[in-house]
């Protein structure tokens, strides 16, 4: 049955909440998984809906997987002989599950993995993907609705430069290449805590990586790995999505688990939006000191700049703000269909092209709204907790994607935050 948030606002939220290990590092982190045979096991794993399918998803390749979402577990059985196969309604509900391409190949020689859907937020072509894994030896193409990769002789390394620095394209060429013969270059790389998260997992597994990071990372393939231990990196963008709570709705909360050094441009804003970040010895403290945030311009970039997925929270803020402000996304064109839901909550904003300009006014207004990703709808939620009534949030499966227990978190901030049946999701 469908689900929605409800939402009685008037709350500013205080206390102390947990982070998880980040979503985007434990399911690459999975499909790294299936480079070693044997059992590998992960902690500090996330209890979200997008590990229950990636786990579906390691099964139908013939792996054994265990997952205690209680314990924040995962561990992994790989078989000698695994499938090469990624099927389409697997691939559609998760775009994360194009990561299994580079860990296929190389174990395989073949990966047919379908052309993913996902969430609504713009174009994510894999043109970068199939660029990398060709210079390392693959043929690529795409067939009857699947990028087919195949090297039955094995890849090679080679000198790479990404267009830009894609972290899901990162992520396959680095997993392709710790098992190809000779030295991979890999210049212009995503520079995230995820892809370090993901190198020094390879590395405990026995691969040879330099350079995690820093933008240039050199990989010496090596002719096998084995399982390993790994805790997962903790998750900065439901840190981030807690500090801006905190700004928006006037609050105060610790943030226990997270790092503000991988935060450092979008702490800068929630500092600027009035607020006093401080860390402390668990993780990180944002206090509005109860007063109502001022505005600031935000321009999304690739790490260690804005993240795009921290955008709809810094619009939901800038709507209740002091002032206007302009937003800028550089990354996906489809990522300010958050605005047309803000609007429906009282928001005043106005696009044009890649920006938004807000106006913020001191309190939205409770009304019915509709999440179109994992992102939006935690801020849509967020947005409700600033807004006169009763607002509700549809799409509830959207952010159980990405943030486990929301509700519950949002109640032990002292929130009225509930979820219910939702029959009608357009009403």
């Amino acid at each position: 049955m469908a689900e929605r948030f409800r939402v009685v606002g008037g709350t500013a939220l205080r206390g102390e909440v947990t982070v998880w290990g980040a979503k985007n590092s434990a399911l690459k982190l999975m499909a790294a998984a299936l480079l070693a045979v044997g059992r590998t096991r992960l902690t500090n794993v996330p209890a979200i809906l997008d590990v229950t399918i990636m786990a579906e998803l390691l099964r139908r390749l013939g792996c054994i997987v265990d997952y205690d979402a209680v314990a924040g577990v995962v561990e992994i059985e790989v078989p000698e002989q695994i499938g090469h196969r990624a099927d389409y309604d697997l691939v559609r509900a998760l775009r994360a599950s194009t990561a299994v391409l580079g860990p296929l190949v190389a174990r395989c020689g073949a990966a047919d993995v379908a052309v993913p859907g996902g969430d609504a937020i713009g174009s994510r072509g894999l043109d970068l993907h199939a660029a990398g894994l060709a210079a390392l030896g693959a043929t690529v193409h795409v067939t009857h609705g699947f990028l087919v990769a195949e090297a039955p002789d094995g890849l090679h390394g080679a000198e790479i430069r990404l267009e830009f620095p894609s972290v899901g394209a990162t992520e396959n060429v680095l997993t392709a290449a710790v098992l190809a013969t000779g030295t991979t270059r890999l210049e212009n790389a995503a520079r995230e805590p995820e892809i370090i998260d993901l190198a020094d997992m390879l590395c405990s597994m026995g691969a040879h990586i330099t350079g995690a990071g820093a933008g240039v990372i050199e990989i010496e393939g090596v002719d096998r790995l084995t399982p390993t231990r790994h805790a997962v990196v903790p998750d900065r963008i439901a840190a981030g999505t807690w500090a801006f709570a905190a700004s928006a709705t006037r609050g105060d909360i610790e943030v226990v688990g997270g790092r503000s050094a991988h935060l450092a441009a979008a702490l800068d804003l929630v500092e600027a939006s009035g607020a006093t970040v401080t860390d402390t010895d668990r993780g990180f403290r944002v206090d509005s000191g109860g007063r109502r945030p001022r505005s600031f311009d935000v321009a999304t970039l690739p790490y260690p700049g804005f993240p795009t997925d921290l955008q709809p929270f810094a619009l939901a803020c800038n709507a209740v703000a002091q002032g206007s402000a302009m937003i800028t996304e550089n990354l996906f064109e489809a990522r300010f269909r958050t605005v047309q839901e803000l609007n429906r909550l009282g928001a005043e904003t106005r696009i044009d092209g890649h920006h938004v300009m807000v106006h913020g006014v001191e309190r939205l207004s409770g009304a019915p709204v509709e999440a179109s990703d994992i992102r939006a709808g935690a801020a849509l939620v967020i947005a409700g907790l600033v807004a006169e009534g009763v607002t509700t949030v549809s799409g509830a499966q959207h952010i159980d994607r990405g943030y486990a227990g929301f509700a519950e978190s949002l109640r032990g901030l002292g929130a009225d935050v509930t979820r219910e049946p939702d029959d009608d999701p357009f009403v």
